[in-house]
């Protein structure tokens, strides 16, 4: 240890400059103390670091080669001679001392003294500045920093690797983790939820599932499976048909009505089908201001539906209501929604909203809803038909995605936002409701228990 206890020596890692300081001074022999002081590094430090990572560099002549006996210069031993040497193989033999050494013990010589350098048993402990380094017939070490930088790199991964918590806590965090995962819970809203819970962050976490250390697996986070991407367009299709129904409800006359009115708010409406075939579908309305996210079962995929579906959400809460938070809708070029004189209008004839478009083939610019899409294919797969869903089933459905938090909120959920944002009554009169956060669940079952349960009471 360095007795001079004023100097503060620096507890950091060493670097690669730290170690290309420490070949330049072993080259010019200067002791662990100078350098370590250089560096503000205790020299038992500079010590450990160069026995640890030099290099071992074998010399001109193999170990077990005579020209590396102790006795090289005044033997008088000659290969093949009967009287001086115990090897047959002839005077002239090159290899027995590089390949009987090891196979043939017996053979070799007797007298045979290894060369030891003192250097490698004491400081400096590497052969770095030795005039006969090149020339040395003997193992001898190197200390070369950018291989020590990179044994250290490798070391460093290595020993962060693995699970930093014991098998009970392990054991702790899986009751907690699993059990919401296969109720369908993205980490986002379990995050939310039990942040102080979880020892852990986020992408650790991932890792820990990457591992299979939990009972759930990552097969079991549907945002982990990975989707082909998709190509992106530089520019929107245009289309040469003049289209009426798209007449001053373009993006771009959507974008110049909210410049001029940034005070009303905007909901974004598109349908869900389940299969290809025609059937029960949904329509979804989704709040740009909190996420909160309206989904209305319709008989069909058709302009009546959808026209009956507003219809009847106006009734509901109100012709009022209705203008006040459905002001201005955008929605896709679908062939239900090219009818927006009706949808525009009540059955009585009063404006209570504006309709626009988006750019054909530009689904981003109604992307959060897009997004939202995701949480009900997570309990209705595409694919599977609608046919036996009531109102009832799909409100339920709702209550449990507005009830699961978003990273895109802050960690809160949409109906939290929808509190504040929105009239309390529009949640209440679509028939949702509040679902406490370890209760939510985004699988299948969800919807299947619900039409168990109906078919049981009709029985």
């Amino acid at each position: 240890m360095n007795k001079n206890k004023n100097i503060i020596h620096d507890q950091k890692h060493l670097t690669l400059s730290d170690r290309t300081f420490i070949e330049q001074e072993l080259c010019q022999g200067s002791t662990f103390k100078y350098i370590g002081d250089t560096l503000q590094k205790d020299p038992t430090t500079i010590s450990k670091e160069i026995k640890k990572h030099r290099k071992e560099v074998l010399g001109k002549y193999y170990s077990g080669n005579c020209r590396t006996c102790k006795w090289w210069d005044d033997c008088t031993i000659k290969a093949g001679d009967p009287e001086t040497s115990n090897c047959d193989r002839g005077k002239y033999c090159t290899r027995m001392c590089r390949r009987c050494f090891n196979s043939h013990p017996e053979l070799f010589c007797t007298l045979y003294v290894p060369i030891t350098c003192q250097t490698l048993t004491k400081a400096p402990y590497v052969c770095n500045g030795c005039d006969l380094e090149k020339k040395c017939r003997i193992t001898h070490y190197l200390y070369k920093a950018n291989e020590a930088q990179r044994q250290y790199e490798k070391q460093l991964v290595k020993s962060r690797e693995g699970i930093n918590m014991s098998l009970e806590e392990l054991q702790e965090l899986n009751e907690l983790i699993s059990p919401l995962v296969l109720k369908g819970q993205p980490l986002s809203h379990i995050f939310a939820v039990h942040a102080d819970e979880i020892p852990v962050c986020r992408r650790t976490l991932y890792n820990y599932f990457d591992q299979s250390v939990f009972k759930a697996r990552n097969i079991d986070l549907p945002r982990r499976v990975r989707y082909k991407k998709r190509k992106k367009r530089s520019e929107p299709r245009k289309n040469n048909i003049q289209q009426t129904y798209r007449n001053r409800r373009t993006y771009v006359d959507f974008e110049k009505y909210t410049a001029a009115f940034p005070e009303l708010g905007v909901v974004e409406m598109d349908t869900v089908k389940g299969t290809r075939a025609s059937g029960k579908c949904l329509l979804t309305l989704l709040f740009r201001s909190c996420s909160f996210m309206l989904i209305i079962l319709l008989p069909d995929c058709t302009q009546n539906s959808v026209v009956n579906a507003i219809n009847d959400l106006c009734d509901t809460i109100g012709i009022r209501t209705f203008k006040k938070y459905f002001p201005i809708i955008l929605t896709d070029n679908g062939s239900e929604f090219k009818n927006p004189w009706d949808i525009e209008k009540s059955e009585s004839g009063t404006q209570r909203c504006k309709v626009f478009y988006c750019d054909p083939y530009v689904s981003n610019q109604k992307g959060r809803l897009e997004k939202n899409h995701e949480y009900i294919r997570y309990i209705i797969p595409k694919g599977k038909s609608m046919y036996k869903f009531t109102q009832e089933d799909i409100n339920l459905m709702a209550s449990h995605i507005n009830s699961t938090a978003r990273d895109s909120l802050n960690g809160a959920t949409p109906f939290d936002l929808a509190e504040l944002l929105i009239d309390k009554k529009i949640p209440l009169l679509t028939g949702q409701h509040k679902v406490s956060p370890d209760s939510v669940m985004l699988k299948p079952v969800l919807l299947e228990n619900n039409v168990k349960e109906r078919a049981a009471k009709k029985e």
